[in-house]
């Protein structure tokens, strides 16, 4: 006799059918339908999306997220209640703001107890119900959002949802589901199909031909890069647009990808600013914030911007400065144009010296690299010279980011990744991203400010639980140093600074190496910059062996 379905198996077989491959959440008492199908689903040996158990909401954000950004596929994550999705909603706004497709879900009832053969428990009425709905709570940061009525109409609204949250502009979705809705028995279509994967867009051929003429034409064009590395495609279609006539490279001053091969003589370092008169066509590519302020644009220049979606409604403020757009995807469309300049038979320049910028980057004062505490850019060359060339670096520090950049060599794309909006993602997204790639060391660059934010307790229980083996590097200045940085900006010759009373920037953190220790991980306090390479080994070696590594390295500031 088959099996009675209900609004969990319908939820199952759309994620299904969407291709998803997690289900990632910190799990809450409205999802037993949902797991009772996953039980069916493990138990008759059907194929479907696993499930991933993060301990807390936003890491089951962040992870999605970081699966997303390397592999570019939608997940899914389940959230409690309005509770929850609070508790998850700034990695849901990391998500709108990173345009990475996700479907996110909570639940709730809708009968409070009055029902006389459902109970759903005391604590809907009392605390966790939000009048409205939770999805009024996530109305601003994402794509799309409602609440499902019916099991008759449970899977092709998730079905719905996950489509929408794949097309452009992408983002992620949500669902607010009630229990009562998720209980009744479904009935599934009499012809089920699988998804069609959304369509890639393309721009015009007659404006591909007018950007390949302007540049072909220009003196003196320039490349500024800052999502391009979103993708494989991206990054080589990157080196292919630059080589075909020798275009300079910069990369923004704080880029969410890799974008372009450090070793690459066209890559000419971060610092455009300063060198905006040098150039007369700048192509501005997956750069939703180029110049600061937005108004301040390169003068007596033509800026073309080529991005998929290049007008950002997330933004409550933006100013590209664009003569020229390009969109459509942003491989596509960077292939396309070097394409038509290929075709055009223009041939590359000479290239223009980079003027040693990586190795004036990467230099030292004298005495430093014996310094006690540690300066962050010996710390940043120890990382260069001693991690594997395929390393994955997830970076959520502020003011050691510009050293980090522009010290640690990355050649391979998808190498480096900023977590999106606010602090506190960095440990989830590495953990996402290892999931993604667990052939690949991922360090996760941590300023000891960003990770008092996360939820680091679980995330090192999700680690072991999943077998996601990480390295923390603590960049640990024992402060706030941007808060610090920023106050003395606006107060030079205050009381405080006059005083050296400050609030809210000294950290007298714990012992960040021995939180490893009770989920079986490897910890060390890093003091002596001699010391340096042989904890990034011993750290490797551990993750080699399955354990998280926590280094706490004591910085100079």
């Amino acid at each position: 006799m088959p099996q009675r379905k209900d609004g969990g198996d319908a939820i199952l077989e759309a994620l299904r059918k969407l291709d998803v491959d997690y289900i990632i959440s910190s799990p809450g008492s409205e999802w037993p339908s949902v797991w009772e199908a996953l039980a069916r689903q493990e138990i008759n040996e059907e194929p479907g999306p696993k499930y991933i158990n993060t301990w807390h909401e936003t890491l089951a954000v962040a992870m999605a997220q970081g699966y997303t950004r390397m592999t570019g596929r939608m997940q899914a994550v389940l959230l409690h209640a309005g509770v929850g999705v609070l508790q998850g909603s700034m990695g849901i706004h990391g998500a709108f703001q990173g345009e990475l497709p996700m479907i996110i879900a909570s639940g709730e009832t809708s009968t409070y107890g009055e029902a006389d053969d459902f109970d759903p428990g005391p604590q809907w009425l009392r605390n966790l119900s939000i009048v409205g709905g939770p999805n009024r709570l996530v109305d601003s940061i994402t794509k799309w959002s409602s609440r499902v009525t019916s099991a008759e109409t449970l899977y092709e609204t998730f079905s719905r949802a996950g489509e929408m949250a794949q097309r452009t502009p992408k983002g992620p979705t949500f669902l607010n589901v009630p229990m009562e809705t998720m209980l009744e028995e479904w009935t599934p279509p009499a012809n089920f199909r699988n998804k069609p994967v959304a369509p890639k867009t393309r721009p015009e051929t007659s404006d591909v031909e007018a950007i390949a003429d302007l540049v072909i034409g220009a003196n003196s064009p320039v490349i500024l890069a800052d999502s391009a590395g979103k993708t494989l495609e991206g990054f080589q279609a990157m080196i292919t647009l630059a080589e075909s006539l020798n275009i300079p490279v910069f990369e923004s001053e704080g880029p969410g990808y890799s974008n372009f091969p450090h070793n690459h003589p066209l890559h000419n370092g971060y610092d455009l600013k300063q060198r905006y008169a040098e150039f007369d066509v700048f192509l501005v590519v997956g750069t939703r914030a180029p110049w600061y302020p937005a108004s301040n644009s390169p003068t007596n220049s033509t800026v073309v911007v080529i991005d998929e979606n290049p007008i950002k409604e997330f933004m409550v403020y933006q100013d590209l400065g664009a003569d020229h757009y390009l969109e459509g995807d942003l491989p596509a469309s960077l292939e396309l144009l070097a394409e038509s300049i290929k075709s055009k038979g223009a041939k590359p320049k000479t290239i223009a010296n980079n003027s040693g910028v990586w190795e004036k980057y990467r230099a030292l004062n004298d005495g430093a690299d014996s310094s006690s505490p540690i300066e962050p850019g010996v710390l940043c060359n120890a990382l260069s010279e001693n991690m594997p060339a395929d390393a994955i670096y997830i970076d959520e520090t502020i003011v050691h980011r510009p050293q980090i950049l522009r010290r640690i060599n990355r050649d391979n794309p998808q190498s480096y990744l900023r977590p999106i909006g606010g602090l506190g993602q960095g440990l989830g997204t590495a953990l996402g991203v290892k999931l993604a790639t667990p052939e690949r060391p991922v360090v996760a660059l941590m300023g000891d400010g960003a990770l008092l934010y996360n939820p680091i307790t679980q995330a090192l229980g999700v680690a072991r639980e999943s077998n996601l083996p990480i390295m923390i590097v603590v960049f640990n200045n024992t402060s706030y140093a941007a808060m610090k940085r920023l106050h003395l900006s606006f107060y030079p010759d205050g009381d405080a600074a006059k005083s050296g009373i400050f609030h809210g920037v000294n950290i007298p953190g714990p012992d960040y190496q021995e939180l490893v220790t009770p989920f079986g991980g490897h910890g060390e306090r890093v003091e002596d910059p001699k010391r340096l390479a042989g904890a990034i080994k011993d750290g490797l070696a551990a993750v080699a062996e399955g354990r998280v590594a926590i280094l706490d390295v004591a910085l100079s500031g």
